[in-house]
């Protein structure tokens, strides 16, 4: 007999945000809260242009910190600057959606946040208008998954938070609720 373990996070929506959002936004059934969606991880990477290994481990450590294969973006088009032709891999991404969306953001909000130097919480200002939340992480050392004496090159990456809320103060209160630090406007 195997049990289902369901994550804290998701058992959280369902007990705790679900009721709060009910109340403060005065919804007239618990199925108009809006519910998060899928979280996109993106990670470029300019110099990976001239470095094939440095893509390969972007990819290596973006899977091990999400627990799901991460593939390489391409470039759409020729740009001989960069030394760029169509095609090539410029970067990593992944989509998290269900049990494993909400284990990532479970491990976002209580361990790798708190790990960044002078943390005073997330930026409130990366809505989009359509109730979709992106913010940018600078180092991938956060997240104790990457051994940093493995590491040989620090990158950052994007983090996107996709909801079904209509208006971004939903998606805000959503978001505040599943416990992402947002810190006070100043």
């Amino acid at each position: 007999m195997s049990t289902v373990i369901t994550p804290r996070l998701k058992e959280k929506y369902k007990k705790e945000v679900v009721p709060a959002l009910v109340k403060e936004f005065k919804y007239k059934s618990p199925m108009q809260v809006p519910v998060l969606k899928k979280i996109a991880i993106n990670q470029g990477i300019g110099v990976g242009v001239g470095d094939k290994k440095i893509i390969e481990a972007a990819i290596q450590e973006l899977s091990l910190i999400t627990g799901q294969k991460a593939v390489p973006t391409r470039s759409k088009k020729d740009i001989s600057n960069f030394k760029l032709r169509k095609g090539m891999p410029i970067g990593a991404r992944v989509t998290l959606r269900g049990d494993i969306m909400f284990e990532f953001l479970d491990r976002l909000v209580s361990v790798a946040l708190p790990r960044i130097r002078d943390f005073r919480g997330i930026n409130p200002k990366g809505f989009d208008g359509k109730g979709n939340y992106t913010m940018g992480v600078s180092e991938q050392i956060i997240f104790p998954e990457i051994d940093i004496d493995k590491v040989n090159k620090i990158l950052g990456m994007d983090i996107t938070f996709v909801t079904s809320a209509k208006t971004d103060e939903e998606a805000k209160a959503l978001l505040k609720e599943l416990g992402l630090p947002f810190r006070d406007k100043k």
